[in-house]
């Protein structure tokens, strides 16, 4: 009956052995940094950096947009109270239009013939 025992305690043994391999095995694949977890979670630690620092750089990108919009705002408001006080002071102007002011007529040009003769008499050296 012992050597029954230390039969079945043997092979016990040899059975565990073996399934300890096979999940060393296993185990090794699985934390291996090119094919198995631990590669997916190298590469998801990477990306989770990136994304950090798009996340910074978006938010900063933000707050300048931010600002300057702001400044913007600020300059159409103070147009929209110019032009609200000029809207009223057109109020204040009458309705009627002016008359308008004859202007003075220029001095008679002098005729094309007149302007040709003279030019003559002055190549030629004859005044009038």
């Amino acid at each position: 009956m012992a050597l029954i025992a230390d039969l079945l305690l043997v092979a016990a043994s040899l059975a565990a052995a073996f399934y300890c391999l096979i999940l060393s095995r296993r185990l090794s694949r699985f934390t291996d940094l090119e094919k198995g977890v631990g590669g997916a979670v190298a590469v998801l630690s990477v990306q989770v950096d990136e994304m950090t620092r798009a996340v910074a750089e978006a938010r900063s990108a933000a707050g300048q947009s931010a600002e300057s919009l702001s400044e913007l705002v600020v300059r159409a408001e103070d147009a929209r109270r110019g032009l609200e006080l000029l809207m009223a002071s057109m109020h204040d102007l009458p309705t009627e239009a002016p008359e308008p002011q004859q202007a003075q007529s220029p001095a008679r040009p002098q005729s094309a013939a007149r302007t040709v003769r003279r030019s003559r008499r002055e190549r030629t050296g004859e005044l009038a």
